[in-house]
């Protein structure tokens, strides 16, 4: 028999407009002990969200009237909200909307039909994301990032493979830091232009896959932690 704890372990806000799986996640979200609202139209969500501001905003993308990116943009683009992790949940096919909502501040998106457990896992890593990005640095400076055989030391712009020095470019080194520093979170490759180019115009989506391939390489079997989101995006493997 599962024990449901005593306290709610965060604040979810449901955006759906299909009650019966409206219905669902609400059952499945409070056996697990969260605090659940929930909204059936974009502009219910906005509301909600400055009323009892959530932890986390599982988001449909098809509302009626105003869509999920809308309200993505609307959370992300108000003060009081834009620290809220949102993930969207959408159909098969909705490669443009998925990217469109990632750029736009959205953490992660699971498409339809998806299994609760695999809903609750993906729900749980954004808020363990969210904690860890909340907590002051402890890490001192001559201690590397350690994710399986590699050795990351940012201050020193230095990586080791199984003990091996890797020799990056300055470019695959923020590539590489960029991805690691959140496991798990896709970004799209204008989130990595804007972020390790300075969103420089001459760099397309092109260079930055040659980019990926390039720190693939180097990284030998280790280059298999950075994962190809079909049509969306990299991610570091959690």
């Amino acid at each position: 028999m599962n024990k449901t704890p005593s306290e709610p372990t965060g604040r979810i806000l449901i955006v759906e407009d299909e009650h019966d799986l409206a219905e669902l996640l609400r059952f499945n979200l409070k056996r697990e002990g969260y605090e659940v609202h929930w909204a059936q139209t974009g502009e219910q969500a906005v509301q909600l969200c400055r009323l009892h501001l959530p932890d986390l905003v599982l988001l449909d993308l098809m509302l009626p009237k105003m869509d999920g990116l809308d309200v993505c943009k609307r959370l992300k683009n108000n003060a009081e909200t834009s620290a809220v992790s949102i993930i969207m949940v959408t159909a098969k096919g909705e490669e443009a909307d998925i990217v469109t909502g990632l750029e736009l501040g959205a953490d992660d998106y699971i498409a339809k039909p998806f299994s609760p457990r695999v809903l609750m896992a993906r729900l749980r890593a954004v808020l363990r994301r969210r904690e860890s990005e909340n907590q002051p640095e402890t890490v001192p400076e001559d201690k590397p990032i350690v994710r399986d055989k590699l050795e990351i030391y940012p201050e020193r712009h230095q990586v080791l493979c199984a003990g091996q020095p890797v020799e990056l470019t300055a470019t695959e080194f923020r590539l590489l830091m960029l991805l690691v520093r959140r496991p798990g979170r896709v970004f799209t490759r204008q989130q990595i232009i804007e972020q390790i180019h300075g969103g420089q115009s001459a760099v397309t989506d092109r260079s930055v896959d040659v980019q990926v391939v390039s720190l693939r390489r180097k990284l030998d079997d280790e280059g298999e932690l950075v994962q190809t989101i079909r049509g969306v995006g990299y991610r570091f493997r959690e």
